[in-house]
């Protein structure tokens, strides 16, 4: 009898743990599937970006067609005094600024054009500055999920690796990091400082305790 019962409470302990291998190997599973998602989408949109496209007039019904002949994740803005049609870039449905690329962590990413909750689970985006690749220092943010997405890998770069920042006229400059410190949440005293009429880009986000802010600082080579 007694060890009628223990059999079946080894049975049920059992299953418990196979189901939360299941479980727990489905969660793995999804989060991999979903790192994968994101990364190729990113990735992607960064190899084939080449900056906002100005056509000529467009045609009898205002219309401009897709470049190329393809499907293109592009916002027409036609110009009312020359009836030009610009077609602004988009990611997901947000404006974009650019596109950033850092080797050293296999970064590849838009910069979305307005920082809001739904776009930073999107991609990083633009806080404050000059503007991407412009004097000045602009200053980025995007999250620390600890699972590789956004900026989850800026704690392993270092002085001297290279930041690639594509904007919107087409043109690629190379950023070369000098600075990596961790500041409070609350401090922008390094938003603003004299970058001597060069292009400069800070990233920002969170310590992987979430206590603080890990800043890094790159300048144009």
């Amino acid at each position: 009898m007694f060890e009628s019962k223990y059999s079946k409470v080894l049975t049920v302990i059992l299953i418990i743990v196979i189901i939360a291998i299941i479980g727990l190997l489905g969660f793995l599973g999804y989060e991999y599937y979903q790192n994968y998602v994101v990364t190729k989408d990113t990735s992607d949109f960064v190899d084939n970006f080449q900056g906002d496209v100005t056509d000529g007039t467009p045609d009898e019904n205002g219309e401009v067609g897709d470049l190329d002949n393809t499907t293109n994740p592009f916002d027409q803005i036609k110009d009312a005094e020359t009836g030009s049609v610009s077609k602004k870039r988009t990611y997901k449905g947000y404006g974009v600024l650019g596109t950033m690329e850092i080797p050293a962590t296999n970064f590849k990413y838009p910069v979305l054009e307005k920082v809001t909750k739904k776009s930073i689970e999107t991609a990083v985006a633009f806080l404050y500055g000059s503007g991407l690749n412009q004097p000045g220092n602009s200053v980025i943010i995007g999250h620390n999920y600890r699972n590789g997405l956004f900026f989850s890998n800026n704690k392993k770069l270092n002085i001297g690796d290279k930041i690639f920042i594509t904007d919107l006229e087409g043109n690629k400059l190379t950023y070369t990091i000098y600075n990596k410190f961790e500041t409070t949440p609350e401090d922008t005293s390094f938003y603003q400082r004299d970058t001597g009429g060069k292009p400069e880009v800070t990233l920002s986000t969170c310590t992987d305790d979430s206590s603080a802010r890990l800043i890094i600082c790159a300048r144009v080579e």
